[in-house]
């Protein structure tokens, strides 16, 4: 049998064993170390093992656990629905004010915890029940929530794009760097989305109460406190980092540090709290610290074998397609295969084919896997909204008010994956609108 022939049983194998509902990393590992053996024999044994090691000597892994551990710490004491409140009441007058303040919640939320699940709870259990409480419509809101989510594995600091640097190999801090701009870009594009509809459309979303409006100023004011952590400890871990007075994995302690000190402070440290936030940040650290080895083994044994210099001479030399027609059909592949899998699943199933493969392409400008990793990024924040199996879509449904049915969640999600994919194509156009903040600043 030859190279090719191989590589494509291994690839077979494993989406057999996937469909049968067995899980991600056993599947995975199972079919690395099975191929190995049958291989090379018992001595083979340890090109997958070795994966094991080089994970464990990865020193920026340890991001990993402190990221996960200050999102879920300023969630559940409740910091993030202070903050909810303190925007609800600056955003109200404005059309659309409540869902645009909604949308800020989520890129901050975004940018202290670096995964959707937090924000898609936060948004689906405060500020749903607020906006429908409100008389916003079921169907908008529904939408912002899901949109405002999937901006946490985009926007820094982002732990799809720490599990892409890890199997990549690739610098996470310029991961996180080009995911800014994207991240912004594509928050903006929600934002005057929302105000524009909710302009023609003022029936959408009712301005404030009687009651909100006559606050008086000093109240409004003092409702401001209630940022002034959140902020305080994101522009404290990121600017530290920018500045290179800290390293990557010093600035997650600084954030996971003061996400501690901002409960105490508040006086809602606990020990239900800590074992609790504890329990889900190991839960969550183990599980992506096996689909990550799991995915470096399987590809140390599929590059092994020739497999992206097969798929390279397949795609250019045999099918004559060019370097951004390749790019093009990647991207197909990431929307048809978020359909069914999740984003973590879908990049260990990907990556031992795409990322050698970006490798050696000529696209005509540098960092080509940083700018890939945001392409795939984004194409996830589809996926994660996408019927039949947008990994969002039962989320809400199960934290959603029950007002909200399946399909008014269905019917939410267009605009949101329509500005989504307008952002990838300007990215892919405009590939500087991820490089140019990683390559001006050059942090390691």
């Amino acid at each position: 049998m030859t190279d090719e022939y191989t590589a494509l049983l291994m690839f077979a194998s494993m989406m057999v064993l996937l469909a049968t509902g067995q899980r991600v990393f056993a599947a995975i590992g199972f079919v690395a170390s099975g191929m190995v053996l049958m291989l090379y024999g018992t001595g083979g044994i340890e090109l997958p093992f070795s994966q094991a090691f080089k994970l464990f000597n990865w020193f920026p892994m340890l991001t990993l656990p402190l990221f996960i551990y200050m999102g879920y710490i300023l969630s559940e004491s409740g910091i993030a629905e202070d903050l909810y409140r303190m925007l609800h009441v600056w955003f109200g007058r404005m059309a659309g004010g409540l869902a645009i303040g909604t949308i800020l919640l989520m890129v901050i939320i975004s940018a202290m915890n670096g995964l959707s699940v937090a924000g898609m709870a936060i948004g689906a259990t405060i500020a749903l029940p607020e906006m429908l409480r409100r008389g916003y419509d079921k169907i908008l809101i529904t939408g912002v929530v899901q949109g405002g989510s999937s901006l946490g594995i985009l926007v820094p600091p982002s732990v799809v794009l720490v599990l892409y640097g890890m199997i990549a190999r690739e610098p996470v801090s310029q991961l996180w760097l080009a995911g800014v701009f994207p991240g912004l870009l594509m928050a903006t594009f929600f934002g005057i989305y929302i105000w524009l509809r909710c302009k023609f459309q003022p029936h959408l979303a009712p301005t404030l109460s009687e009651e909100d409006l006559a606050m008086p100023l000093r109240d409004k004011l003092r409702l401001l406190r209630f940022g002034i952590l959140p902020f305080l400890i994101f522009f404290t871990m990121t600017g530290l980092f920018v500045m290179g007075i800290t390293s990557l994995v010093e600035s997650s302690a600084v954030g996971a540090t003061g996400a501690t000190l901002a409960a105490i402070a508040k006086g809602r440290m606990s020990f239900r709290l800590l074992h609790e936030t504890a329990r889900k940040t190991l839960g969550i650290s183990c599980m992506f610290l096996w689909l990550i080895l799991a995915a470096l083994a399987f590809g140390a044994v599929f590059d092994g074998l020739g497999a992206a210099r097969a798929i390279e001479s397949l795609f250019i030399s045999d099918w004559e397609l060019s370097p951004w027609q390749v790019i093009v059909m990647m991207q197909i592949s990431f929307i048809v295969m978020g359909m069914f899998l999740d984003d973590t699943a879908m990049l260990v199933i990907v990556a031992p084919l795409y990322v050698p493969l970006v490798k050696l392409l000529d696209l005509g400008f540098d960092n080509q896997l940083i700018w890939f990793g945001i392409l795939y990024t984004m194409t996830c924040q589809i996926a994660y909204i996408t019927p039949p199996f947008g990994y969002n879509l039962f989320l809400m449904r199960s934290l959603a008010p029950p007002e909200i049915k399946l399909m008014d969640i269905y019917r939410s999600i267009w605009p949101f994956v329509l500005m989504m994919g307008a952002t990838i194509a300007l990215v892919m156009i405009f590939p500087q609108l991820a490089l140019w903040l990683p390559e001006t600043l050059n942090v390691r």
